[in-house]
């Protein structure tokens, strides 16, 4: 926290803001559902502006890591270690979902007739065990995965996370991660991170390190095969999870995209109708806002790892910052 953000209002903060509008919609949408469905467009072209402008972000933030790298060596030997960091990170959180799926069974017993799916209460307190277990799996793999990676780089991610509790509200606010892109590239240079690094591995980590999609998807998935009775085989469902790294890897991290990229590796499974994502279509709005959060601490956490690697991070600001003190200047 810098000397200014010290001396700031309680109000003034931005995650105070951010958790005063949540709270806000909370109440409207409680008390007054009418005036919540008014108030939809606004938030619907904050979104849409977000996307119009973070396409033009990303390219100007991936040029300027060009920039900052010193040739042509050192660019493509970030690069290539950013990818193997993510393929081997979203690939283990594929298979934790996986395996998670298969022991709860979440779906298990609805036995719906695929001609007639639909969300109706039948299932109810099947949705909610898929959300609990998708909440749930999400934490443990947030504080042990990524906490040992954390752990192995030299720093605490809950010291991570308290850290970046503004992003971690805007994200949760507005079910994006791309919402906080800039002010997450803004703190991990504060917290030591060389600019070249930041610019690199946060953008590609944005399409390319999807933590969090890829435990909604594999659950998702194995929850809508089990609610039908389809019983997969070992092979159809090491089958989804193939499927499932390759078509991950393009899903930006805007809401929606989870559930579009869940249907495209449903459709890998003849014996599981996507028409049952109808199912899980009245909970996804709750399911996004888990899945952007856990992709935000993934590629936060991913760059600090690649920084150390690279020995393009300064450990005495990432330790100040991470401690609450007033951060070092830049350059």
């Amino acid at each position: 926290m810098t000397a200014v953000e010290e001396h700031k209002a309680w109000w003034q903060h931005l995650y105070v803001q951010v958790l005063i509008a949540i709270v806000l919609g909370a109440i409207i949408g409680a008390l007054k559902p009418e005036w919540g469905s008014a108030l939809k467009p606004i938030a619907d072209a904050f979104i849409r502006a977000i996307k119009m402008v973070i396409a033009p972000v990303i390219f100007l933030t991936l040029v300027s890591g060009i920039a900052h790298m010193r040739g042509l060596g050192e660019l493509g030997r970030v690069v290539g270690r950013a990818f193997l960091y993510f393929v081997c990170v979203s690939t283990f959180a594929l298979i934790i979902g996986l395996i998670v799926a298969n022991v709860v069974r979440p779906g298990a017993g609805l036995n719906i007739d695929p001609a007639t799916p639909d969300g109706s209460a039948g299932v109810l307190a099947n949705l909610a065990g898929l959300v609990a277990t998708i909440y749930v799996t999400s934490i443990l793999f947030v504080l042990i995965v990524l906490g040992a990676i954390a752990r192995a780089s030299g720093f605490s991610i809950l010291r991570l996370i308290a850290y970046l509790k503004s992003e971690l509200l805007l994200v949760l606010g507005t079910s994006s991660s791309e919402a906080a892109l800039p002010p997450l590239m803004a703190q991990l240079e504060k917290a030591g991170c060389e600019p070249g690094i930041v610019g690199l591995v946060v953008p590609l980590g944005y399409s390319f390190n999807l933590d969090g999609t890829n435990i909604y998807i594999t659950l998702s998935a194995l929850f809508i095969a089990q609610a039908f009775g389809v019983d997969l085989t070992l092979t159809q469902q090491l089958t989804l999870l193939g499927v499932a790294v390759i078509s991950s890897k393009g899903a930006a991290g805007v809401t929606g995209a989870g559930f579009i990229t869940l249907a495209a590796t449903l459709a890998v499974v003849p014996g599981v109708p996507v028409a049952g994502m109808a199912l899980i279509l009245g909970i996804d709005r709750f399911l996004s806002e888990c899945r952007a959060i856990v992709n935000f601490i993934g590629n936060a956490v991913a760059t600090i790892v690649i920084a150390r690697w690279e020995g393009a991070l300064d450990k005495q600001m990432l330790d100040g910052a991470l401690k609450g003190k007033a951060a070092q200047p830049i350059g």
